[in-house]
């Protein structure tokens, strides 16, 4: 602002000193070049009367003795007689420029003024596109920005220029963005952290609530009943509604839950296979040595859910075996039921499809579905089959 007034004033003083400039507008003529003049008309007499006048600054012109000089008084021109042997020969006249200096001094100034009007205009218009470019410009930018951070936009970064003068509160806005794009991140990290422990916690817990109310209707049955055992199985149902109610109310979450692969020997999914099977239901088997990328937490979950649908929908034996097939691991897990019928096969993984033989009994139709997502996230793949019974193969790459 200080340079634009500081322009302004110097144009300003700049055109009222050339309008102060001296100028001489008076009809004052220099004698001598009168007096010359006249000799010199007065001495080539016959040229003058032709119209053969000698050189001179001042405008000049010759009028007859017997010629009007009314015109010339009025305009204030200088007229000087021209004696010829005594007598008045005719006029010279001096012709007044008084106006016509004063036209062109008139004529100086309005160009004065006009340049000192486009000078303003030009420091005005320059002044303008500087404020625009540091001003409103940037303005307009934090504008767009504030409203695109409003709609929830944080991943666009605000282009800082440091040169202008919202430089510093620019590259604040910029980290402000930064601070709630990482607030939202992390919000967002432990929503998923909260879903998938919320989900993971959910499946776990049914499997073992499952196994205490297997061992109390076993031991019920032994013994008759009994009051305490009586309790504890309505309570192991009551824990069982709520803990599918809590679990149906992070189903579509479920893609979040985190599979984390890890070197695993068969030994040790043989052991986890062993410790699923509480009712002793599976035949004695082996596994070949290798080792294989497994989550061993998420591969106890789709044991635990194989090993405990064969107990609800089976209840036989249980055959596991394992072996190689080209680079693959193949695991297969199969009881001796009846199995289900042959267009329910393809939709056993599918989330919440349960079979015809699942009417009367308790679940939510994505145990199945949770085993495969599961294996598939640990690079294998889990197919169902009717093979004299229910059948799960379960193929990873070695």
């Amino acid at each position: 602002m200080k340079w634009f007034v500081l322009f302004c004033v110097i144009i300003l003083l700049f055109g009222i000193l050339l309008s102060l400039r001296p100028v001489n507008i008076s009809n004052e003529f220099d004698m001598l070049e009168v007096n010359r003049v006249v000799q010199n008309i007065e001495a080539d007499w016959p040229a003058a009367l032709a119209g053969d006048l000698p050189y001179s600054q001042a405008g000049i012109t010759f009028l007859a003795a017997d010629s009007s000089l009314h015109t010339h008084i009025q305009n204030q021109d200088t007229i000087v007689p021209v004696f010829i042997d005594g007598d008045i020969a005719g006029f010279i006249i001096f012709i007044n420029q008084q106006g016509d200096a004063i036209a062109r001094e008139g004529t100086r100034l309005s160009a004065i003024f006009y340049v000192q009007v486009a000078a303003l205009f030009a420091v005005a218009a320059l002044f303008g596109l500087y404020q625009y470019k540091t001003i409103l410009r940037p303005f307009r930018k934090l504008e767009g920005f504030a409203a695109r951070v409003a709609a929830g936009d944080l991943d666009a970064p605000l282009a800082m220029d440091k040169q202008n003068r919202f430089g510093a509160f620019t590259e604040s806005f910029d980290l402000m963005r930064e601070e709630l794009n990482w607030a939202r991140e992390n919000e967002r990290l432990a929503n998923i952290s909260k879903k998938e422990l919320v989900a993971s916690l959910s499946h776990d817990i049914k499997t073992p609530v499952a196994s205490i109310k297997v061992i109390a209707e076993l031991f019920l049955a032994k013994h008759g009943e009994v009051k305490e055992i009586c309790t504890i199985i309505n309570k192991a149902d009551q824990i069982d509604l709520l803990v599918t109610n809590m679990f149906s109310a992070t189903l579509e979450e479920l893609t979040q839950l985190k599979v984390v692969p890890a070197d695993v020997s068969t030994a040790q999914l043989a052991a986890e296979i062993q410790s699923a099977d509480f009712k002793h239901k599976v035949r004695p088997f082996t596994l070949p040595e290798c080792v294989l990328s497994i989550d061993i937490l998420r591969f106890k979950q789709v044991v635990d859910n194989i090993i405990g649908n064969s107990y609800k929908y089976a209840d036989t034996e249980i055959q596991v075996s394992g072996g190689f097939d080209s680079e693959e691991f193949v695991l297969t897990i199969r009881d001796f039921g009846p199995g289900v019928l042959e267009h329910e096969v393809g939709l056993l993984c599918e989330k919440f499809f349960r079979a015809e033989n699942a009417a009367n009994k308790s679940g939510t139709g994505l145990g199945l579905y949770l085993a495969a997502y599961f294996v598939a996230e640990m690079g294998g793949v889990l197919t169902v089959e009717n093979r004299g019974g229910l059948c799960v193969v379960m193929r990873f790459p070695v």
